[in-house]
């Protein structure tokens, strides 16, 4: 592994909370971030730790019928993507989602592999993989912007 990915065992869905909130640390505006992982990995758990570790106290829900929730807080706009049930990635076009990556919010992706021919570069690649009960996640940073984000990653 080198100094742009690291690996992290979470045990439980709170360890996975508590991860989110350490991200919601490092994010800033215009920082995609993709997620990975089976059915019932822990995604959008994931995702929830993000958002109240940004603040956000509401109902957290998967984006998997809406593709998309947008969550307005005080700092920055959050776009929570789920593109499981994507059939034709220009859907994406055709639905008006890409202004969406324009720099500004940031933007999470569950599945980003059905629609990777026109999502752009994600900054921080998250791997969510089952094991021993719990679950081995694998943060990686793919530009300079996610290598400077997952530098300050608290610990």
């Amino acid at each position: 592994m080198n100094d742009q990915t690291v690996q992290i065992f979470l045990a439980d869905e709170s360890a996975t909370l508590e991860l989110g909130r350490r991200i919601a640390q490092i994010v800033e505006p215009g920082l995609l971030i993709a997620l990975h992982g089976d059915l019932g990995a822990g995604k959008t758990t994931l995702a929830r730790g993000v958002l109240r570790g940004l603040g956000y106290d509401g109902r957290v829900k998967s984006p998997t019928y809406t593709l998309v929730e947008l969550y307005e807080l005080s700092r920055l706009h959050l776009y929570h993507f789920d593109f499981y049930r994507f059939n034709d990635p220009r859907e994406l076009g055709d639905a008006g989602f890409r202004e969406a990556f324009n720099g500004n919010a940031v933007c999470i992706v569950e599945w980003p592999e059905r629609a990777v021919d026109i999502l752009p570069a994600p900054d921080l690649d998250i791997r969510l993989i089952e094991e021993r009960g719990g679950r081995k996640v694998l943060l990686a940073a793919t530009t300079e912007k996610g290598k400077h984000c997952l530098a300050r990653l608290p610990s």
